[in-house]
């Protein structure tokens, strides 16, 4: 399995090895032994899984959960294909502001990991786009918030070449500094510390890049 950390602190890229044949192709879109090799830790104990299926065109994002609790995420895309973006909206973050984007699709099977606290959007870039989650926390929705994927001061990757389709939340989401003058973004050291507790204390993760 290779990997790329991203422009957003702790937030890590992963390709599989995919082993076609006549029959098709088998892959496995997560391995332990190669997430923990390169993020320093195990995966979070699976508390939900999520499947979303779009058309091309649809915006979904940007999301982010209250923490704590928080919420982690490992995201590929199982049909069609999408550009995932991840954003960081921490407060006190060392790259707070700054977006990364990669496009998932069934061929590479690329999946990207979410450190708590950090928001996740996606633009479907074909009909029937079928992306799959791994969430550490379940859903509830008095915890789920979001910025603008439109924000023109973050000026994210979202195609010009198609009216992009927001749910209603989307639509009516607060712009980045709105939302952080608002109080409503989560702080970084608290992210930090909710995605400490995902794992035995016994378990002692590596440092992050720059940390020691």
């Amino acid at each position: 399995m290779k990997a790329r950390e991203l422009a957003v602190e702790g937030a890590y890229t992963f390709v599989p090895e995919v082993y076609p044949d006549d029959r098709g192709l088998f892959v496995s879109p997560f391995r332990e032994q190669g997430f923990t090799k390169v993020v320093g830790h195990p995966l979070f104990p699976v508390r939900q899984t999520n499947h979303s299926l779009s058309g091309r065109g649809v915006v979904r994002g940007v999301h982010y959960t209250v923490t704590p609790p928080g919420t982690a995420k490992y995201v590929y895309c199982a049909r069609g294909r999408s550009l995932d973006i991840i954003v960081d909206v921490r407060v006190g973050s060392p790259t707070y502001g700054r977006w990364d984007a990669v496009e998932l699709d069934p061929g590479e099977f690329r999946a990207v990991y979410f450190p708590v606290g950090v928001g996740h959007a996606f633009v479907a870039l074909e009909e029937d786009t079928v992306m799959s989650y791994m969430l550490s926390g379940e859903y509830v929705p008095s915890h789920e918030l979001a910025v603008s994927a439109l924000d023109p001061a973050l000026g994210l990757p979202v195609p010009a070449d198609t009216e992009p389709l927001l749910s209603e939340r989307d639509r009516v989401a607060p712009d980045l500094a709105t939302a952080r003058a608002a109080g409503t973004l989560p702080d970084y050291a608290a992210c930090r510390e909710a995605e400490s507790l995902l794992w035995p204390r016994t378990q002692n993760p590596a440092p992050r890049r720059g940390e020691g």
